[in-house]
């Protein structure tokens, strides 16, 4: 039983024997790791298009339209990362591809650092079932932080787990170090609560207590967050001004309830906020509910097979990923809970696997192995009926803003071009213009700049047509435009009395 749970030494094996555990090994995680990638290739790719998020990261280092305004609470991580392609291509499906092969790669990259704490079918139940979420699927092609976060967090949790087998191991501290650089990189704040509960470990675990882990953990902090100190300094005043506008832009940062908007936007909510939305799927959240159950089950068999930190920590750092998005923030997305998903994955595979194999009879085995393949089963269809669901749904959206956009070709917005008002940002992406606000939490412009803008390039302020425009704009010709994503009303662009057309 406890060969199959998590019997991999911690101490580094000679090499003979290393190589031949590696080889039987890699097979488990690279066949999900392959499936993963053919599901998003299969059932997200086709035909997607950028989300509103997305447009303001890829335009960073793309070329269909100027950069968008970078608010505060983002980080450059993304753009890095979807630098080679966009900077090459404007193809949407692409930088897709892209993203998904790396998606995949990466999500095998941090299962195999693991290999040396589990035996190869808790390593690929627990990759499984990670990537068996809509949320793991849907996002891993897209140009957002959060599941980079999740595989980083992953990867970090395996080389400290990794590191309590001694010095020995030598590439877990700077494992330690350049998983939580990327993570930071992605988003800071994820940054900061995985190595908090990381720090405590080396403070409290003596088999931690190294010189190399110690400075493992600000040196990754300090690399991973060195660009965003930069822009810190450079556009708002320092860290502190940066992390007070990005509470602002989020809402406030302070104590709220938010564990109910999580579980009414796994019904396919990419984002709940605020989350008033009825919850009228509740068959989708009996995975969620039934996690804690069977991570405490996984802690309980490692913690008797003598793999007390291989079950704990994870634990422990998923608690501390999820604490910020359960009871400081007042509204959800699923995909803040990336990382807490992939770390609970260890100890839920922990429970199955011992499930299946501490079961006493063969008769019993097959009974449990049967039960447990009915309930995964289930667990599937529901993730891809909502997976479908939120595809086709981001499917819409792309083709209702680039229809939204031939409409303002149409009318003569053509780049070089600039668009103010709501839904500008993604819409600008897609027209091609640059998108400017005269207020709210992207104001990049004043009312009199925009009018200086207008007698040299075209310009147009979108607003809803039962809306008043700003007042500069009051004037100005309303032009009626297709309905955009998310709203029951018609929208229109305003154009200046004299525009500027291309």
């Amino acid at each position: 039983m406890h060969e199959r749970l998590a019997p991999r030494p911690l101490r580094p094996a000679g090499p003979p024997g290393a190589r031949s555990r590696a080889a039987r090994a890699a097979p488990w995680p690279a066949a999900v790791a392959v499936v993963f990638a053919l599901v998003q290739l299969a059932v997200v790719v086709p035909g997607s298009e950028l989300g509103w998020d997305e447009t303001v990261y890829v335009s960073q280092v793309g070329h269909q339209a100027p950069a968008a305004f970078f608010s505060a609470p983002r980080a450059r991580g993304v753009s890095y990362l979807v630098a080679p392609v966009a900077a090459l291509t404007t193809s949407t499906t692409a930088l897709r591809v892209y993203l998904a092969v790396l998606s995949s790669a990466g999500l095998f990259g941090a299962l195999w650092v693991w290999r040396k704490v589990f035996a190869p079918p808790v390593l690929a139940c627990a990759g499984a079932l990670f990537a068996g979420l809509w949320p793991t699927v849907f996002y891993g092609s897209a140009a957002m932080p959060n599941l980079w976060c999740a595989l980083g967090a992953l990867a970090a949790a395996g080389y400290l787990v990794r590191a309590c087998g001694g010095p020995g191991d030598r590439a877990a501290p700077a494992g330690v170090a350049g998983s939580l650089a990327v993570v930071t990189l992605m988003r800071p704040a994820d940054g900061l609560w995985l190595a908090l509960p990381a720090a405590v470990a080396v403070l409290l675990m003596p088999a931690l207590r190294r010189r190399a882990l110690v400075v493992a953990l600000p040196a990754g902090l300090l690399v991973g967050g060195a660009s965003w100190i930069v822009e810190a300094y450079t556009r708002y005043g320092g860290p502190v001004a940066r992390l007070h506008r990005a509470g602002e832009i989020q809402g406030g940062i302070g104590w709220q309830f938010a564990v109910d908007d999580q579980v009414r936007a796994l019904a396919g909510h990419t984002l709940c906020r605020p989350c008033d939305v009825p919850w009228d799927a509740p068959y989708t959240a009996v995975w969620w509910c039934v996690l804690p159950l069977l991570a405490a089950g996984g802690v309980r068999a490692g913690i008797r097979a003598h793999r007390t930190a291989a079950v704990v920590l994870p634990c422990a750092v998923a608690a501390s990923l999820a604490f910020p998005y359960l009871f400081l923030i007042g509204y959800a997305a699923p995909r803040f809970l990336l990382p807490v998903y992939a770390l609970l994955a260890l100890p839920v595979a922990v429970c199955v696997v011992h499930l299946c194999t501490a079961a006493g009879r063969p008769v019993r085995r097959a009974v449990c192995g049967a039960v447990l393949a009915v309930a995964l089963a289930w667990h599937l269809g529901v993730q891809f009926q909502v997976l479908g669901r939120v595809a086709s749904g981001s499917r819409s959206t792309g083709l209702a803003y680039a229809q939204a956009a031939a409409a303002l070709h149409r009318l003569g917005i053509r780049a070089p071009c600039t668009l103010s008002g709501e839904r500008a940002v993604p819409l600008a992406y897609y027209a091609g213009c640059a998108s400017r606000q005269t207020g709210g939490h992207d104001r990049s412009s004043t009312p009199a700049g925009l009018e200086a803008v207008a007698r040299r390039m075209p310009v147009a302020v979108i607003a809803p047509a039962g809306a008043r425009p700003p007042p500069f704009a009051r004037a100005w010709r309303p032009v009626d435009l297709p309905p955009l994503p998310g709203s029951a009303w018609a929208w229109r662009a305003y154009l200046p009395p004299d525009p500027v057309r291309r």
